[in-house]
């Protein structure tokens, strides 16, 4: 079996299984549309699904997937913004309550940022360029784990980077305003699949810690 075959397979199950249990619900989503609650800003990273590690139901997530879970600052040069054009819907139209920035263990686009020198000009291709917007994250570790192991590093700024996408959400002024208006709140999150186990970000110790 090839692994087209193997996805309309289990589209098939999931038809006759997830579809048919709860098809009172995909037919309220169909005439209604959807009205999440909360964004999440998640990897590309396919061992990370926010839908599956949060065990949500269609309709409970809106979803933005991009390398690294970064958030870039906001901008209105004449280039392509996929990331803040799905923020502005979330958040204006669908009127989300909660952003959360779902980091994750062993993320290749971390590991690609670490690996680049500092000041270095970007590589040829999209990761180099994109993954910029996390570069203040490897400068911070850099500085103050020099000759930490490779893994504590790259651990360490992968959580970093999730405090720089959640500074840079701020300099959207529609995301601040309703920040300030605790109508919108903002989370870090950080999933270490290796163990299981997920953090969030507690501001008032500066670490990320396990919910309790």
């Amino acid at each position: 079996m090839n692994h087209i075959e193997k996805l309309l397979d289990g589209f098939k199950r999931f038809h006759s299984s997830n579809y048919e249990e709860n098809r009172a619900l995909f037919e309220r989503l169909a005439k209604q549309g959807q009205s999440p609650k909360t964004i999440v800003v998640g990897c590309c990273d396919s061992r990370v699904d926010p839908a599956i590690v949060t065990d949500c139901d269609p309709g409970d997530l809106f979803i933005i997937r991009n390398v690294a879970n970064l958030v870039p600052p906001f901008e209105t040069s004449g280039n392509y913004h996929g990331t803040s054009a799905a923020l502005e819907f979330g958040v204006c139209s669908l009127e989300v309550e909660n952003i959360i920035v779902l980091g994750h263990a062993q993320c290749g686009g971390i590991r690609a940022l670490l690996n680049q020198a500092p000041g270095a000009e970007p590589q040829e291709g999209f990761i180099s360029s994109w993954m910029k917007v996390a570069s203040n994250a490897r400068n911070r570790v850099l500085s103050r784990m020099h000759g930490e192991t490779p893994e504590d590093q790259a651990r360490a700024c992968e959580q970093e980077a999730i405090l720089v996408s959640l500074d840079n959400l701020l300099t959207f002024p529609w995301i601040l305003e309703r920040v300030a208006q605790k109508k919108l709140a903002l989370h870090g999150w950080y999933f270490d699949m290796a163990h299981g186990e997920l953090l969030r970000y507690n501001p008032d110790s500066n670490r990320f810690e396990t919910f309790s």
